[in-house]
């Protein structure tokens, strides 16, 4: 417990330019979900200001690799979701694949993983899970009969590929995946020594639990505050860890103890929806900074099930992406704005210290949204000049949900007048979302819609709303 104390006090000591991202150990994803990025020759630039040293794509875009060529970076790629069956049904797909993704650039491009999808346990399609294993094994084979034994395979998977996960010894894989399927897997990471790849965030068992689980200890600060695993004995000291061995007991279970970890994903929101706590530009800085000195540190930390064991690292994410769809956090995980600005205003060249003591987020104002909202929500227009050839598609989508959402919209409803297409979409949003935020609806619709806190009811017309 005193290494993994001194290791987060270095917080205070390290620079962000070394520590996070120019470390052997941290990289980041390189996501491009968004129509006002910087061009990819302009993002490798960033990367390499920032002495970024590892990269994790999601796709095998050959313009980004050919431009990755010229750099020192070390890359993963990714194979899509929707090929992996068509390439575990023949060895020769598997061959095609690594000629024209591995092949036109390596090894001039410093390809190290080629990730087979991306969350497939988080995906229900349940041929797709029979056909992960074999479609790795083809990829894994056509690279080994080309001599190429330096780029593993893996696949990422989500933190909800475990069935139970707290406390971390009762870590246990999904009991709707089959069991074949888990066991195959974990047979040939461990085969091919290749690492478990895991997505995985603190902020989300967190923000669903703001008032029982310490704030602190999610984002990996320094204390006193600790827990006992009454099953193992072993003491945490912070979120991630028990997380990670939660995966690391679930494996256990299955007779596999020795397949390393790495975490392909990772980081804190910095902004998010009204009903979304602590996803602000403080908690952000102060996460990744201890997040930084931890897997940075010498020797390696490792977790308390498996102490000592390096564990590569993956941030979540070069840029903020405006065209992912759902809740606000999901636009917002970016250590740079579009422009290429850091999103903490913080030198990427200078120090990153973090914690109580003002550090990495010591510019940033101090957080007001680390407590739940309480109180009713709208969702509205995000900018009243909307093009009605924009906002028509998404009123229909909303209407046509049922369970009279715009039943109010009707001539001679409440909310019939003003006839707007703005007035008629804020209603339509409010009560669409209102009536299906149980169900995972969120207040987006491609960008057309925000949450506000201020009533837009007027005269008879009453917005539904939610209530936190």
């Amino acid at each position: 417990m005193k290494t993994t104390i001194l290791a987060l006090s270095l917080c205070y000591i390290v620079s962000l330019s070394s520590a996070l991202l120019g470390s052997e150990k941290i990289g980041i994803n390189y996501g491009r979900i968004g129509n006002n990025l910087p061009s990819p020759y302009r993002s490798i630039e960033l990367l390499q200001s920032m002495n970024v040293r590892h990269v994790k794509l999601y796709d095998s875009d050959p313009e980004v690799l050919k431009l990755l060529s010229e750099t020192d970076i070390h890359v993963s790629i990714m194979i899509p979701n929707d090929q992996i069956s068509r390439i575990a049904s023949n060895r020769s797909e598997a061959d095609q694949w690594v000629n024209q993704n591995i092949l036109t650039h390596y090894p001039s491009t410093r390809i190290r993983f080629v990730l087979v999808g991306n969350e497939v346990f988080s995906n229900n399609d349940k041929q797709m899970w029979l056909d992960l294993v074999p479609a790795m094994r083809y990829i894994r084979k056509s690279l080994s009969e080309l001599n190429i034994h330096n780029i593993k395979v893996g696949t990422p998977v989500a933190m909800d590929v475990l069935e139970t996960s707290f406390p971390p010894s009762a870590g246990k894989f999904r009991s709707d995946i089959p069991a074949q399927v888990m066991r195959s897997l974990m047979k040939f990471l461990n085969g091919t020594r290749s690492f478990i790849f895991l997505d995985v965030y603190p902020f989300f068992p967190w923000s669903k639990n703001p008032t029982t689980m310490s704030l602190d200890f999610a984002l990996l600060k320094e204390g006193n505050l600790t827990y006992t695993d009454p099953n193992s004995g072993l003491i945490y000291t912070n979120a991630l860890d028990q997380m990670l061995d939660s995966v690391n007991f679930a494996m256990a279970k299955l007779g596999f103890e020795g397949i390393r970890m790495a975490i392909s994903e990772t980081g804190w929101p910095h902004e998010g929806d009204i009903d979304q706590p602590g996803a602000n530009a403080y908690n952000s800085a102060t996460y990744l900074c201890n997040l930084a000195a931890k897997m940075s540190y010498e020797p390696p930390l490792g977790t308390p099930a498996r102490p000592g064991v390096e564990i590569p690292t993956f941030i979540f994410s070069l840029y903020d992406e405006n065209q992912k769809p759902g809740p606000g956090t999901e636009r917002h995980w970016g250590i740079l704005s579009s422009s290429g600005r850091s999103i903490h205003q913080m030198d990427l060249a200078g120090s990153c210290p973090a914690g109580d003591k003002g550090g990495a987020a010591r510019h940033l104002a101090k957080p007001v949204n680390n407590r739940p909202y309480k109180g009713k929500i709208w969702c509205v227009l995000a900018t009243k000049t909307m093009r009605e050839v924009d906002l028509a598609p998404a009123v229909e989508f909303a209407c046509l949900q049922g369970n009279a959402t715009c039943n109010e919209l009707a001539p001679g409803g409440a909310c019939y007048t003003p006839v707007s297409i703005v007035s008629h979409a804020n209603y339509a949003f409010s009560s669409y979302w209102s009536k299906f935020r149980g169900d995972g609806a969120s207040c987006y619709f491609d960008g057309l819609a925000v949450q506000t806190i201020v009533d837009p009811s007027h005269g008879s017309c009453k917005f539904p709303s939610v209530t936190v």
